[in-house]
């Protein structure tokens, strides 16, 4: 099991995305555009294989009262059977499953769920 991303809630996407490609060398995806939910993102992926999504939606930013940043931590498990199963085990020892297993709009196999604490964690295939 590995971290596959971190994402953070930005309020200047194209000026985030500068940043970590000027001075730490990321290697930008093309942007990802949720036309029906005005979702847009890219990953930024470093030398030594991490990955930092950068994301930003309008009224996320508008609404958001406290920091920006931190949205989820994604832990790749595997194969998609392997997500189901996790997703399978989370949920009968209570656990809060928001969403999926399902694909998303840019392509990944995932579950959402909650840790103990409420934060945001996905469940992704390779």
């Amino acid at each position: 099991m590995r971290i596959e991303h971190i994402a953070v809630w930005v309020k200047d996407l194209e000026e985030m995305r500068h940043f970590y490609t000027e001075y730490f060398n990321a290697k930008s995806s093309e942007l990802y555009h949720n036309k029906k939910t005005g979702f847009y993102s890219y990953f930024l992926s470093f030398e030594i294989g991490s990955r930092l999504e950068i994301m930003h939606k309008k009224d996320k930013i508008e609404h958001h009262t406290g920091s920006l940043g931190y949205a989820h931590l994604a832990m790749s498990v595997g194969k998609k059977e392997d997500v189901d199963m996790m997703t399978k085990k989370l949920q009968k020892d209570g656990y809060t499953i928001l969403s999926g297993p399902r694909v998303t709009g840019d392509g990944y196999y995932e579950a959402v769920i909650e840790d103990p604490e409420c934060n945001l964690i996905e469940i992704t295939a390779d």
